[in-house]
């Protein structure tokens, strides 16, 4: 399988949503990481954990800077539970065209804006994650690589797990990611 190349730090590579493997390691995990998550119910900043979780922070760059997130929506959401997005489907079922291993943390370690990726089993990761929205989130067993945390939006998170669900979690009104935009230093 082919690997594709890192998108510029800049965030000007163009939109790419279908990649012929995993990324290479693109990031410096000395470096600090934050992700601004903007959506159509308001703005939730990141900071992320490259030592804690490399190959998981390098995935979530990686596919930002390529803009794969933008117009993607919050597919599921469960109130004091989690809001999952980053499906190509909308569907929880889509990819970016890869699958990678496994970064999990210590049990007990999910925090209310803790960013964690979503699975289908042990080393599934792709481009689906998840934020914790609250106390039924944070009681989830250590099975999902933990990534970063919300430094800024907890309202934000607060006023998207209220959103009204119908079958299957979804919302009945779209919760859209517009755009998440990567910032180092």
């Amino acid at each position: 399988m082919a690997t594709p190349e890192c998108p510029a730090v800049d965030g000007s590579s163009p939109r790419q949503t279908r990649f012929p493997g995993p990324p290479p390691m693109c990031i410096d995990t000395e470096t600090t990481y934050q992700a601004e998550i903007v959506t159509n119910h308001g703005t939730m900043t990141a900071f992320l954990y490259p030592q804690r979780a490399p190959r998981t922070v390098n995935n979530f760059v990686f596919l930002a800077r390529y803009h794969y997130f933008d117009g993607l929506t919050f597919h599921r959401i469960i109130r004091d539970f989690v809001i999952q997005g980053g499906c190509p489907e909308g569907t929880g079922r889509g990819n970016p065209g890869y699958r990678f291993e496994d970064e999990l943390p210590e049990p007990g370690k999910y925090e209310v804006g803790s960013l964690a990726m979503a699975n289908a089993g042990p080393d599934t990761n792709g481009s689906q994650f998840f934020v914790i929205s609250g106390g039924h989130g944070m009681q989830l067993p250590p099975q999902y690589s933990l990534f970063g945390k919300l430094i800024d939006g907890l309202d934000v998170l607060d006023e998207i797990q209220r959103v009204p669900t119908g079958s299957g979690d979804r919302p009945k009104d779209p919760v859209v990611i517009e755009s998440v935009t990567i910032t180092e230093s």
